[in-house]
């Protein structure tokens, strides 16, 4: 019998995000699965034509919801998005944007700072540090300052005695934080050698990765 998901990804930040979401997913409604099919980036797999036909832009992830007849979904964001709106039918991770007007905005707006600034940043910074074929410190200089910048946004919200990033009192661990948490977790990787700039930040992203959800996530594709 078939999953009711398939993804489509690879062991990256934005992989990630949807791994880690599935699997929390998972731990609280058990009709929830998902197929893995691991994307080599490094050898252009997303750029084959039958994975542009999935995602026009080439990247990963992709989620393909067979039970929807095979709808396909790609922008991380987009795709978290999707996963709470059908399938946490309690809403355990999200609001609804009738009840929970104020919360489901302010989720929102953590989504898109995300999307628009830790990701591209970070990645920037990632292709400078690792990938690039030459040494530009400029570069190098300029989006590991941003990253840091970034991360002092994240710290200015939780340091607000906050656990997580959305949600009354104290928060509630939310698509809010799976959307930012994996790129945080890739910190060494990206040349931030430590979080102790950022207290907050670095004993929000342990709580975290305590989780059995977010942490199985990280392990995906196997």
């Amino acid at each position: 019998m078939s999953k009711p998901f398939t993804l489509y990804t690879a062991r990256t930040p934005n992989g990630h995000k949807v791994s880690c979401f599935l699997e929390e997913l998972k731990t609280v409604y058990p009709n929830i699965d998902y197929d893995v099919e691991k994307i080599d980036i490094s050898k252009n797999i997303q750029k084959e034509p039958w994975f542009i036909k999935l995602n026009p832009n080439g990247r990963i992830p992709v989620l393909v919801d067979r039970t929807r007849n095979n709808f396909a979904v790609f922008e991380t964001a987009a795709i978290l998005l999707y996963l709470q709106q059908h399938y946490d039918k309690d809403n355990k991770f999200g609001w609804d944007p009738v009840k929970n007007p104020d919360e489901y905005s302010e989720a929102l707006q953590w989504i898109f700072f995300a999307h628009g600034g830790v990701g591209p940043m970070q990645g920037q910074l990632n292709h400078f540090n690792k990938f690039a074929p030459e040494d530009i410190p400029y570069a190098k200089k300029r989006y590991l300052d941003e990253t840091k910048r970034l991360y002092g946004v994240l710290e200015i919200r939780l340091s607000q005695d906050r656990d997580w990033l959305v949600g009354l009192g104290r928060g509630t661990y939310s698509v809010a934080d799976v959307n930012v948490l994996p790129w945080v977790n890739l910190h060494a990787f990206s040349g931030v050698e430590t979080l102790d700039e950022w207290p907050n930040v670095k004993k929000w992203l342990e709580t975290a990765k305590a989780r059995p959800g977010f942490s199985a996530g990280l392990e995906v594709p196997k």
